[in-house]
């Protein structure tokens, strides 16, 4: 049974998502503030977070601060309906996704999912799996989830690790948006999401490189094939 742990001191949000999960077969524990569930979080007891952004005693771009400098656990973003800003500053800090606030259960449970499905999958024991993808210095691992430039491991977060995976693959060909949301974070993109522009340029910035993934206006994102 995955383990998620729900962050948020709206008490009466948070017993409707606990009863909806758990239903829906996912074991829940709720912190009912920042600073508490920064502690938990680090515990590594979980298998995703769903944290709220607006908290009591520690925000939740602190917290999601705090946790990124540790772990790499994959983290939903609750946010206030209509705050972009919000949105993106907490894409850019390492959030894997976000859910706008109020939020439906259903779509919350399809997010969580679609992280799980993506991080959760078996080990590959085959040569393929082995010897990993290549392209242009950097090898990926998709069994192990694990990047290399060089001789340094890339400290990804899931959806980052998703991304790049898709791109490379498809190395050396134009990926649209669409595709990328479709492949990498199991949903349909959505009119005005920024999500994929955000994580592409962490990937970028942690690849050290900018030049590796290429955006190719009005189409998508190309991973150079040397």
């Amino acid at each position: 049974m995955s383990r998620v742990l729900l962050v948020d001191d709206d008490d009466i949000l948070a017993e409707l998502l606990t009863e909806y999960l758990t239903a829906e077969g996912l074991e829940v524990n709720r912190m009912p503030d920042g600073e508490s569930g920064a502690k938990e979080i680090l515990t590594g007891n979980y298998d995703v977070v769903v944290l709220d952004s607006m908290m009591p005693k520690m925000n939740g771009l602190d917290v999601l601060k705090t946790v990124r400098a540790q772990s790499n656990i994959p983290i939903i973003m609750l946010t206030a309906k209509g705050d972009d800003i919000d949105r993106i500053i907490g894409l850019e800090m390492g959030a894997d996704d976000y859910v706008p606030k109020p939020c439906q259960p259903r779509e919350l449970l399809a997010r969580i999912n679609a992280i799980l499905r993506r991080s959760q999958q078996p080990v590959d024991t085959s040569g393929a799996a082995s010897s990993g993808l290549t392209a242009s210095g950097v090898t990926l691992y998709p069994s192990k989830r694990q990047a290399i430039v060089g001789d340094q491991t890339l400290e990804l977060t899931s959806t980052e690790f998703n991304l790049l995976e898709v791109l490379m693959r498809h190395a050396g060909q134009v990926v649209s948006k669409g595709n990328l949301s479709q492949e990498a974070l199991d949903r349909k993109l959505a009119k005005f999401d920024r999500s994929i522009d955000v994580h592409i340029s962490s990937i970028r910035h942690k690849l050290g490189d900018a030049s590796l993934i290429q955006t190719v206006r009005g189409l998508g994102y190309l991973f150079v094939k040397n």
